[in-house]
């Protein structure tokens, strides 16, 4: 057993010298102390690096398939009131949208921004006594109101109780609406008159849209828009001018949910139209991007990237409104946040102490017998 031990003893690396032959010297002192500072300094900085997270990046082709796309937004028009702004969808699918009412917020503004009035779409219109019934008389207190279509009926029990159940009828089957004053319901609910006191306000429209995740546009138009012939035109009314001003600034866009550093080039951008009227579009491509922080959360969301053009209706016929074209990209971005392995980080610890032992020791040693060398110099010369 003692030759064991003793062969283990021999295997030693790190033999000990007894404390009576220890020499220890001013500078052997001050290297300690900068060495020891060096050390703190830089485990410190690893400890940093370790505790904050990194985020990795890497990209994938995008295999999902039937999703749906929302779309966030918050756009402000200084010189278009809110009574004829309008918001529709289409995408290459097919599926159309006009004038959507549902998850939209209007508020009117006036010269300087500030809100008028803010009011969510969607809401039915007021009851007014003694309305027009759909047979030519007024109604009476027993019977039920079903107000006319003005032709535009798709059957024989189809009502138009309101102004905006009326238009609805029309852009369906593609007419345009050119004296409201002749429509019953719409003089009743004052919608020419509102629109004539809303004369030099602007318009806020946010909310969001849930589309098809494939490639199309929506737009704010001014004026009710409708299909024709496959394509969108706008039901401009009689008591409008044809020329109006787009000028617009988009407070956000954004398609999906935010997550960190997610940047969308569009927030805050402002445009002013010149002396040209016409319509301004915006081409987009979207990147689907999923973000999974560091624990563990799954964020879904897209990138964009954009580009811009302004088509003046003096080039051929350009529809009065803010067009937004958007693409899907097919690759899609992934990231994910996280921590140095706590392994990694152990072996920069041991690294950075070696290191600086290492180090320190030679510069100890290269002072110790450089002194050592020039006091045997300066004895020498004086026994000389």
């Amino acid at each position: 057993m003692d030759r064991v031990l003793n062969k283990l003893r021999n295997l030693d690396a790190y033999p000990k010298v007894n404390e009576d032959f220890y020499s220890r010297t001013l500078a052997g002192g001050v290297v300690t102390v900068v060495s020891a500072a060096v050390m703190l300094f830089l485990f410190l900085s690893e400890l940093r690096l370790y505790l904050y997270t990194v985020t990795e990046s890497k990209l994938l082709v995008d295999t999902s398939r039937g999703e749906t796309l929302n779309i966030n937004f918050d756009v402000t028009f200084p010189s278009v009131r809110c009574s004829i702004l309008s918001l529709d969808t289409m995408d290459i699918s097919g599926e159309r949208h006009h004038d959507i009412l549902h998850n939209i917020m209007k508020q009117r503004i006036d010269a300087n921004g500030n809100v008028i009035e803010a009011r969510k779409e969607g809401i039915g219109a007021p009851k007014i006594e003694r309305p027009l019934q759909k047979h030519g008389g007024r109604l009476e207190h027993d019977e039920k109101y079903c107000g006319s279509c003005f032709g535009a009926e798709e059957s024989d029990d189809h009502c138009c109780n309101n102004c905006e159940e009326v238009r609805e009828a029309y852009r369906k089957k593609g007419w345009a609406m050119s004296n409201m004053d002749l429509i019953d319901q719409c003089q009743r609910e004052g919608f020419v008159q509102k629109v004539k006191d809303e004369e030099g306000e602007g318009c806020n429209i946010h909310g969001s849209l849930e589309v098809n995740k494939v490639a199309g546009n929506f737009h704010f138009a001014t004026g009710q828009s409708f299909l024709q012939s496959a394509i969108f035109l706008a039901d401009l009314l009689a008591l409008q001018d044809n020329h109006y001003n787009i000028s617009h600034k988009i407070n956000n866009l954004s398609f999906g949910h935010h997550y960190p550093g997610l940047v969308n080039p569009l927030d805050g951008v402002k445009w002013f139209q010149g002396t040209s009227h016409g319509m301004y579009q915006y081409f987009i491509k979207v990147v689907p991007t999923v973000y999974t922080d560091i624990r563990g959360r799954v964020i879904h969301s897209n990138q964009y990237s954009v580009t811009e053009h302004f088509k003046s209706s003096e080039l051929g016929a350009a529809v009065p409104g803010v067009f937004f074209f958007y693409d899907i990209s097919p690759i899609k971005v992934t990231f994910k946040e996280e921590h140095i392995p706590f392994l990694h980080f152990l072996t920069n610890i041991c690294a950075i102490i070696g290191g600086i032992f290492t180090i320190a020791g030679i510069v100890d040693s290269s002072i110790y017998y450089g002194q050592r060398t020039i006091k045997k110099k300066m004895e020498i010369g004086k026994y000389r």
